[in-house]
């Protein structure tokens, strides 16, 4: 009997290993990713030191890896809005209509402060991810961000751009699956299989067609798709050619940093010493009762020779603060962030050369928004698309534009000068003219302002 038990079992390992589930094909996937993904993140929150602290090593910690990565995302996002435009005359009620129905779910999903979050992470891994779906019992689209730590995609051949699988895996506690299973519409009058566990793994798989959900490897639920595309919005940081996955913003600094650390840890102690200094004593054996003091007195040997050790003659500490700066400068520039972006603006630049004084930065964050510029897009269809299969109402044609504010301060008078001259030149219409300067809803600003030309009563002109 025995012996059979042990032939099933074994047969069962056999099986789960020439046929794994999905679950189990993902558990070994995309390894060296994520690997990167948890040294990237170690490094932004501060865990930039190699190796074990030895006895009394002084490790001081200077975490720019965090400073230059926020500071780009500021700069990034900076003044981002959108607009929707008619294809047609025709379409110009049905564009207004979805321009509304997307700053409304911008507002219940608070996208501002989740966009700039998102943004942070997807410079320090290299990737994010956004992810729209509808709320059945709220009857609202939601739009979250998952961690892209438990994102693993399929694309066909080598067109990365054509993906036909998302899997999204993630923990919930037991609280949570008993909940979801209890609230769930398809869970009802079904029992969760893991729900004394304390912890489950979750995994959705997504194709176009078809939904798939797994708890702790093994299949509770398998549907059609209901929105019939993937409601995923995957993008890189920056783009490395021919490549799916970005590059993160912190590989380029992760040496001169730990450098840095390493310099200023080492001058703090020798400034540390200098000023409690060591005494050195030639031709002596025994310095028991010597004591470095104010108003010491030694006695020693007549061949014997004692002086304090003096660790800043010879100009060493310019030498230490030489380098120091030196690394400095070199994190500035592999961070595409200059000096001048922190407000160290000691020569007084302004227009056209702190332009030139920060076009590293500019340069960075141009790469950046062209990439986002489609990814925004991309989520306002993902989310008119849902709006109009759970609610039936039609978008009609329309065209998503997304609005970057400017990266330098700008002079703002000068601003609505220019746009005035393009209205009255034909280049700009008005709606065109506040959608740059960022008046959020340019049609109803636009209607307040014919109510107020009707009121305002016309000048009389006298007669001849």
């Amino acid at each position: 009997m025995n012996d059979i038990i042990g032939v099933k079992h074994g047969l069962a390992q056999e099986t789960a290993t020439t046929n794994p589930t999905l679950p189990q094909q993902i558990s070994r996937m995309d390894l060296d990713r994520l690997k990167a993904y948890r040294e990237n993140l170690d490094f932004y929150n501060g865990l930039q030191w190699l190796g074990h602290l030895r006895h009394r090593e002084r490790r001081l910690t200077f975490n720019y890896a965090r400073v230059f990565v926020d500071k780009a995302t500021s700069y990034l996002m900076s003044g981002l809005s959108f607009a929707i435009d008619p294809v047609s005359p025709e379409d110009k009620e049905k564009a207004r209509r979805a321009e509304e129905a997307i700053y409304r779910v911008y507002e219940t999903n608070n996208l501002d402060q989740l966009d700039f979050d998102t943004e942070i992470d997807a410079a320090i891994l290299g990737d994010g991810c956004f992810k729209v779906t509808w709320d059945s019992q709220e009857k609202r689209v939601r739009v979250s961000a998952p961690d892209v730590q438990g994102i693993f995609v399929w694309w066909l051949g080598d067109d990365v751009t054509r993906v036909w699988r998302v899997a999204s895996r993630y923990q919930l506690s037991a609280d949570e699956v008993r909940l979801l299973y209890n609230a769930g519409a398809s869970f009802r009058g079904r029992m969760a299989p893991t729900a004394s566990k304390p912890r489950s793994t979750i995994v959705e798989v997504w194709t176009d067609r078809k939904f798939e959900l797994w708890i702790d490897d093994l299949l509770f639920e398998r549907k059609a798709n209901p929105y019939g595309f993937i409601p995923f919005v995957i993008f890189p940081n920056t783009r490395e050619p021919k490549k799916f996955w970005g590059v993160s913003d912190i590989p380029a600094i992760i040496e001169p940093a730990r450098e840095l650390n390493r310099a200023l840890s080492q001058l703090s102690r020798i400034l540390e010493l200098s000023g409690n200094p060591i005494a050195v004593l030639e031709n002596i054996e025994n310095a028991q009762d010597i004591a470095v003091q104010p108003g010491a007195v030694w006695e020693i040997p007549e061949q014997a020779k004692a002086y304090l050790l003096d660790l800043l003659q010879g100009g060493g500490v310019k030498l230490h603060a030489d380098y120091i700066d030196l690394l400095y400068r070199t994190l500035h520039d592999l961070s595409e962030s200059p000096r001048t972006a922190f407000g160290d603006n000691q020569r007084g630049l302004s227009g056209i050369a702190l332009e030139m004084e920060l076009h590293p930065l500019l340069q960075k964050v141009r790469r950046k928004r062209l990439i986002r510029t489609a990814v925004y897009r991309r989520r306002n269809d993902l989310i008119l698309r849902v709006l109009e299969r759970m609610t039936g109402e039609s978008f009609g044609h329309y065209r998503s534009r997304i609005i970057w504010g400017p990266i330098l301060p700008q002079d703002r008078g000068r601003l609505v000068r220019d746009e005035e001259i393009l209205i009255s030149t034909g280049v700009h219409s008005r709606r065109r003219a506040m959608d740059e300067l960022g008046v959020e809803d340019p049609d109803a600003e636009f209607q307040r302002w014919l109510e107020e030309e009707e009121k305002i009563p016309l000048p009389r002109t006298k007669g001849r």
